[in-house]
């Protein structure tokens, strides 16, 4: 019934998305039993004792040959993407069975990157303020993370037009211009909470004004489709009112695995073979000397008390758990989230077993970017472009669901 018959606190705290301290509250509750494993010298808990948590079970009580099963598209559904980046979610949506008519990108070595990998796409390249979106006429799909930003507050009420200066605006004028079948964007899931909830609030306004209904926004946790990183991504999605009554959305279905790191850089579920060697940062001397001493899954904390001292200074006295920093990520724990640099202090992603950050093809697998998807520019360049994408598998999850919705909406204007 299940992949593996336990698993440690750590996960258990990441699936049900509580603290660590949580878990020992509901430890002397006996909300839960923990087992220790002599193997790894870690407590765990066996996932048949926690079938009472909705996560635990739809994880891994499901059958898996249900969730194996593809949904088809009727057609070649087209899609527009803005802020497309290095082309996860595009390579999501095209696995999904989406074909990309346009894709729009600032950055020129991440337009670089769309076009050696794909050479037939359309890839617009500069501000999105400057593209005239009315040339794609009722396209099925527009998507697009838009970056979070506050609104300038004239009154309590804005509008659209009110909205101006922010890329929001441009995805929402992409909206108003194209008038797609259904929009997809994708943000942080702090947008829930950004301004006490005004902006997002705004927003859902917006959608309402421009003729859309927006399905509730859902924070879709990476590792609960096929992705080994604790990323968390917001995705906001509307249908135009007109084909609404055809509709049924239905966010993805978890996998039945939760894939960790061990499953991103050595051959196995997700890539057939181990990870390519490729070019990487380097830490300075003396960081390295600091980082040697930290144990796999470990962080500044397991450091000897005078060599925190030394490698935290002023933040030593300081208080909150600051896990990032002196991180040496765990073979059997899902990756920290990606940041645009693996070495910085604060957000440190260092190798499990080697004393250095990841590599880019490393970056690139936890991201689950194909291993032929190269990647334009520099160094620091390449990182960044990674650490922003969409995780390729959980853009693909995202695109079934969305091929899945297009489908009952064809079906539903065919039998007008």
């Amino acid at each position: 019934m299940f992949e593996t018959s336990s698993i440690p606190a750590e996960l258990l705290a990441d699936i049900t998305s509580v603290s660590k301290s949580t878990l020992l509250k509901w430890e002397k509750s006996r909300k839960i039993i923990p087992v220790f494993n002599v193997v790894t010298n870690k407590k765990e808990y066996k996932i048949s004792d926690l079938l009472h948590f909705e996560e635990i079970r739809s994880v891994f009580a499901q059958d898996p040959e249900l969730k194996a099963n593809i949904t088809k598209s009727l057609r070649d559904f087209n899609s527009i993407e803005l802020f497309a980046g290095a082309g996860g979610l595009a390579i999501g949506l095209e696995r999904a069975g989406f074909k990309a008519i346009a894709l729009n990108e600032f950055n020129k070595d991440a337009c670089r990157t769309l076009r050696i990998n794909r050479r037939h796409w359309n890839v617009i390249e500069g501000d999105v303020k400057n593209v005239d979106f009315t040339e794609f006429i009722d396209i099925d799909l527009l998507a697009g993370g838009f970056p979070c930003q506050a609104f300038s507050y004239a009154g309590n009420k804005l509008g659209f037009e009110d909205t101006r200066g922010t890329l929001f605006f441009e995805f929402a004028r992409a909206i108003k211009e194209m008038q797609p079948k259904v929009f997809l964007g994708e943000n942080v899931r702090g947008l829930l909470k950004h301004d006490n909830g005004r902006t997002l609030k705004i927003m859902k306004s917006i959608i309402y004004e421009l003729g859309y209904t927006l399905i509730e926004p859902q924070v879709l946790k990476a590792i609960f489709y096929r992705v080994p990183q604790k990323r968390e991504r917001l995705f906001l999605i509307g249908i135009r009112n007109d084909l609404v009554r055809f509709a049924d959305f239905k966010w993805p279905d978890p996998h039945n695995k939760i894939m960790v790191l061990r499953d991103a850089l050595k051959a196995g579920d997700l890539y057939p073979t181990d990870v390519p060697i490729s070019k990487g940062q380097v830490y300075a001397k003396r960081k390295k000397e600091i980082l040697d001493l930290v144990p796999q899954g470990g962080y500044w904390r397991d450091l000897p008390d005078d060599i925190q001292r030394e490698y935290m200074q002023k933040s030593y006295f300081l208080g909150g758990g600051k896990t990032g920093i002196a991180r040496r990520l765990a073979w059997d724990q899902p990756s920290l989230t990606l940041t645009c640099s693996p070495a910085q202090k604060q957000t440190e992603r260092c190798h499990p077993e080697e004393t250095r950050p990841l590599t880019v093809r490393e970056y690139a697998r936890i991201q689950t970017f194909p291993d032929d998807w190269e990647f334009s520019g520099s160094l620091t360049s390449q990182y960044k472009q990674i650490g922003n994408a969409v995780p390729v598998n959980l853009a693909y999850a995202v695109g079934q669901s969305l091929v899945s919705l297009l489908n009952m909406i064809d079906i539903g204007q065919s039998s007008i």
